[in-house]
């Protein structure tokens, strides 16, 4: 299509995203891609999707290509897109889009920016997910050296990689990936509000009007650092013997946890107007992964009103200042993450000060002023 100036205003793009993961699905990355479609396509632009079936009688719609995926090793319900190089070929010759977008880094991945290339189509991608680090947590930590290879020589044939935070840009471009830009993330502050707050909830946990209530959500995984969710709440109901513990998700550490756990919460996974109440509904927020690019229940937890404590990381190190609106401790320094937790509950005064201020600190987050940056970003990818 090119880039004319219509009516003073630029032409519409038509953008294909390959993704391995989109809604219903539920992870931070479909969550992303399903507000960036979307977003898009309410800006007036045509997007096609390219994903993997979720299902035997899924077949997408018009705006879907869907290609033959296999089950994603220790993440039940996702599929890793298998090649589709002919038939990504076939359709960008009859329907050549501006700009392919790839998402993941899977075969899928890999055969969209090889047919792409061929055809002289501006390909841009996305880093959201630090698999070489999982690695270590799945027992091939030997293998992190050839996964961080294999991530960064992808990004390396594509014109942008678009990541959320400064700090992940820096990491990228040290690692000789050029051309690394950051577009952000955004959150609901309407659907994660304080008002959600629901005394019924709290109560259905066994919370008491002392509380406190703390919260984890995410998946129950072991890349998740979840024994020092364990150790922090210990810690916590040593000093407040009224605590109680949510568990908000599921994944390959649920039953164990739930064993090892007969007196903590555990919700399961939890979607839209339901996980909202329980973000508002809870006092603190328990957070300590290491392997995140982002972490998009944190900026959640603190449009919930919600203040968190984490480690100097991801969107933890961009959004949370110490001790102003949560709590943060160097990475890997878990006496700091435990002090830090314990502080936060000392005084309800000062947790109250705190809530505040992730609220407020979370209003200038849309998602719409993500979808502009994206935009800029692929336009600047289509002019070369």
């Amino acid at each position: 299509m090119g880039l004319r100036l219509v009516g003073g205003s630029m032409t519409r793009l038509d953008i294909a995203f390959v993704t391995e993961t989109f809604p219903p699905e539920v992870n931070g990355v479909a969550m992303t891609v399903g507000r960036l479609v979307a977003g898009l396509r309410e800006s007036g632009h045509r997007v096609s999707v390219i994903r993997p079936r979720q299902g035997a009688a899924d077949f997408g719609n018009e705006h879907e290509l869907t290609v033959s995926g296999l089950p994603l090793p220790g993440y039940p319900g996702l599929r890793l897109g298998l090649p589709a190089g002919r038939r990504l070929a076939r359709q960008w010759r009859h329907q050549r889009p501006d700009l392919v977008h790839v998402v993941t880094e899977g075969p899928l991945g890999w055969s969209a920016v090889n047919a792409a290339r061929r055809l002289g189509i501006p390909v841009t991608s996305a880093f959201h997910t630090n698999f070489d680090r999982y690695s270590v947590h799945y027992g091939v930590g030997w293998m992190r050296p050839a996964v961080a290879a294999y991530l960064r020589t992808l990004h390396r044939r594509t014109r942008a990689t678009m990541v959320p935070t400064a700090a992940l840009a820096a990491d990228l471009a040290g690692e000789g990936i050029s051309g690394v830009r950051v577009v952000g993330r955004g959150v609901d502050t309407k659907l994660f509000n304080p008002v959600r707050r629901s005394e019924a909830m709290r109560a259905s946990w066994g919370v008491g009007v002392a509380g406190p209530a703390c919260l984890y959500v995410g998946r129950l995984a072991a890349e998740k650092n979840l024994a020092l969710v364990q150790k922090s709440f210990a810690a916590i109901q040593a000093e407040h013997p009224a605590a109680r513990m949510i568990w908000v998700g599921d994944g390959p550490s649920a039953t164990q946890l739930a064993r090892q756990h007969a007196d903590h919460h555990f919700a399961g996974v939890r979607l839209g107007e339901d996980l909202a109440a329980h973000y508002a509904s809870a006092d603190l927020f328990l957070f300590p992964s290491l392997t995140e690019t982002y972490g998009n229940v944190v900026a959640e937890a603190m449009a919930s009103g919600l203040p968190v404590v984490a480690y100097r990381s991801a969107a933890a190190a961009e959004l949370v200042q110490h001790e102003e609106n949560g709590t943060v401790a160097s990475p890997g320094d878990e006496s700091g993450y435990l002090a830090a937790a314990l502080w936060m509950l000392g005084d309800g005064k000062r947790l109250s000060r705190l809530a505040d201020a992730a609220r407020q600190t979370m209003l200038p987050h849309s998602w719409a002023g993500v979808v502009a940056s994206f935009e800029s970003v692929a336009r600047e990818a289509i002019a070369g």
